[in-house]
C-alpha cells in the first residue's frame, strides 16, 4: 500500500464557472487557471500520482502545452487514474479538504463525491469530501481564492 498528498491553490476571477470536482456551483466568480482550474481535482490528481512514485500533475498535464488550455479536470483525473491502473495499482480511498470561504460547499458535497468516485471507478464509500473556511483568515478568508488537499491511498495488485 502507498499513501500520496496532493495540494492546489487557485485565485478566484470574473467571467469564469466555479468547478469543484467535477461540478460546477452557483457563484459570481470562477477560478483563474490554465484548464478549467478545479482545485479540488487538481490536488486529488496529485496525491495519485505522488502515491506511486509517477511525478505530479505538471508533468503529466504541463500548463505550457496548448492541448490542456481549458481543460476538463475530470477527464486529466480519468486519465490519471488510467496510468495508475496500467502501473499496477487500484485505488483503495482519496480523502479531501477543500478549503473556501464562499459559496458554501455542503449542499454539494454528494454531487462532488459522486463525480469524482464516478472520474476514478470507485465507490463513493471510497471518496471523502470535506470544506472547510478559515474564519476569514488569509487569501482564502477574505474570499480570494480557494485551495485543496487530497491524501489518496493506493495499492499494487499486479
Amino acid at each position: 500500500m502507498r499513501i500520496g498528498f496532493g495540494y492546489d491553490v487557485h485565485r478566484f476571477t470574473e467571467g469564469r464557472p466555479l468547478i469543484l470536482g467535477g461540478v460546477t456551483l452557483p457563484y459570481e466568480k470562477g477560478l483563474l487557471g490554465h484548464s478549467d482550474a478545479d482545485v479540488l481535482t487538481h490536488a486529488i490528481i496529485d496525491s495519485l500520482f505522488g502515491a506511486a512514485a509517477l511525478g505530479d500533475i505538471g508533468s503529466h498535464f504541463p500548463d505550457t502545452d496548448a492541448k490542456y488550455k481549458g481543460a476538463c479536470s475530470i477527464d486529466l483525473l480519468k486519465q490519471c487514474c488510467r496510468e495508475l491502473r496500467e502501473a499496477g495499482y487500484e485505488i483503495s480511498n482519496i480523502d479531501t479538504v477543500t478549503v473556501i470561504q464562499s459559496p458554501k460547499l455542503a449542499p454539494y458535497v454528494s454531487r462532488i463525491q459522486q463525480s469524482i468516485a464516478a472520474a476514478a471507478g470507485i465507490g463513493t464509500d471510497q471518496v471523502s469530501v470535506k470544506a472547510k473556511t478559515e474564519e476569514r483568515l488569509g487569501y482564502t478568508g477574505d474570499g480570494s481564492g480557494v485551495k485543496a488537499y487530497s491524501v489518496a491511498l493506493i495499492e499494487k495488485v499486479k
